[in-house]
């Protein structure tokens, strides 16, 4: 009964949080992998540090555990269409980088156009956290593109994930 609570009640709170979204990429032996996420966060100040979640259920986790390198991209309220390719999409059947516009960052990560900014990071520590990997990342280069709000969570709720969590 006290789990089941705990679950409710977990549900409930975190349920609730319209979270930033954002695009996570990665490049490894040849092959280049982007996709969805909402667990990304600011991990340190001093010295700056990203924490970003990927799913073990997808193709990007399976090429960012060869990377070096992560890029994580802020969307902007305008970019339900990269939310939607990189969100309902899967590199296991679609080459999502034929159908938006990026360049090679560092690491030769691939960096997205058209989004708020972009972080690419040094991957420092993978650390398992359930169904889902986190990844530390010291940030090495980024961009800032344009000052729209973000798109959120709410925002992209009714997109058809292109794997489960």
């Amino acid at each position: 009964m006290v789990m089941n609570h705990l679950h409710a009640t977990f549900e409930q709170l975190v349920g609730g949080l319209d979270t930033p979204m954002y695009v996570v990429t990665a490049a490894a032996a040849g092959e280049r992998a982007g996709c969805l996420v909402g667990f990304a966060t600011q991990a340190s100040i001093d010295p700056q540090r990203l924490l970003v979640l990927l799913s073990k259920a997808n193709d990007t986790y399976r090429v960012a555990l060869q990377a070096d390198v992560l890029g994580l991209h802020f969307l902007g309220a305008d970019n339900v269409d990269l939310a939607q390719l990189f969100g309902e999409e899967s590199g296991d059947w679609t080459d999502k980088f034929a159908r938006c516009r990026w360049q090679d960052g560092p690491s030769d990560v691939p960096v997205i156009s058209g989004v708020r900014g972009w972080i690419a990071g040094r991957v420092l520590e993978r650390i398992d956290a359930g169904d889902h990997v986190a990844h530390l990342l010291d940030p090495i280069d980024a961009g800032v593109g344009d000052d729209s709000e973000p798109l959120t969570l709410r925002q992209v709720s009714d997109l058809d994930p292109g794997h489960p969590a």
